[in-house]
């Protein structure tokens, strides 16, 4: 298992709708805990953040010595940490909610999704390329599509081969969500490849 396991998730109180928090893996800097990070930020900047110290659900096994799989912890509010944990109040009436549901939902499918298109990229071209010629650079100035044209050229120029899709949208400072479309249409464009 150890062998074949890239990424994983601890999923335990995804339901109510009061926080989101993480609890690192024991390791603390695996691509779990990166993915689960960068999404928290941009689902709720104020997310509770967890040491491992904290652990309490199934982390303790798959992160204890010798096992050492990259799991992490995207919880809503963390267990033990709401009154009504482990009481007969814990239920779909008094905590879980549909709202905090779907928010746990889309906090887990962002961070699935993002492991599944964590590629390296690497540019076709030596130097910028020229865009407008191929469409994706407008020849006059408008101003709605500076923003993308920014994310674009931004995009490309940490294409090296190095960066990850998450490494890049970190440093550009963007939810890697917003790169996806981006991405499709580079490769189609045929200026940059996964390695």
């Amino acid at each position: 298992m150890k062998k074949k396991v890239i990424a994983g998730f601890n999923i335990s109180c995804v339901g109510d709708d009061r926080n989101y928090s993480y609890l690192p893996s024991r390791n603390g800097n695996t691509i779990s805990d990166k993915v689960a990070r960068h999404v928290l930020k941009w689902i709720d900047p104020d997310y509770k953040s967890y040491s491992w110290l904290d652990r309490g659900s199934d982390e303790r096994q798959y992160c204890s010595p010798g096992i050492d799989l990259p799991v992490a912890s995207i919880l809503r509010t963390k267990y033990g940490e709401y009154p009504e944990y482990h009481t007969s109040l814990d239920n779909l009436n008094d905590v879980v909610t549909p709202k905090g549901l779907n928010g746990g939902y889309w906090a887990l499918r962002r961070a699935l999704e993002l492991i599944d298109k964590n590629r390296i990229y690497k540019t076709k071209n030596l130097c910028e390329p020229q865009m407008s010629k191929r469409g994706l650079y407008p020849t006059l100035s408008i101003k709605i599509s500076s923003e993308k044209k920014r994310n674009m050229m931004n995009f490309l120029s940490y294409c090296d081969g190095e960066h990850s899709l998450l490494d890049i949208a970190e440093k550009i400072n963007l939810p890697s969500w917003d790169l996806y479309e981006l991405v499709e249409e580079l490769i189609s464009y045929d200026l940059i490849s996964s390695i």
